[in-house]
């Protein structure tokens, strides 16, 4: 059972910074890719930010800039730094992991609050 554990969150001013990580384990298969999506009230859930085992990176427009995704392959884990965080990044933050067969698996979500 391939499990994602997310951690980090928490409360932050605006402008300030906050970093999540991540943790895969349990998987048969080597892991792709790992990401991180989020989700605000009332939202869907959107990626925020992906990384290949060959370290290619993609951002939302809305987070360029100011986050970024870094993992270390060997031992499945993953981290989002972010800066400049603004009232509008408030959300629950998932992380995945996607193994080279094409499962994707899902953290339980790690709560980022900025407040203005």
């Amino acid at each position: 059972q391939v499990q994602v554990v997310e951690s980090g969150g928490g409360l932050v001013q605006t402008g300030g910074s906050l970093r999540l990580s991540c943790a895969a384990s349990g998987s048969r298969f080597s892991i792709n890719a790992m990401g991180w999506y989020r989700q605000a009230p009332g939202k869907q859930r959107e990626l925020v930010a992906r990384i290949t085992t060959f370290g290619i990176t993609n951002y939302a427009d809305s987070v360029k800039g100011r986050f970024t995704i870094s993992r270390d392959n060997a031992k499945n884990t993953g981290n989002l730094e972010m800066n400049n965080l603004k009232p509008e990044d408030t959300a629950v933050y998932y992380c995945t992991a996607e193994t080279r067969v094409g499962a994707t698996y899902w953290g339980q979500g790690t709560q980022v609050t900025v407040s203005s």
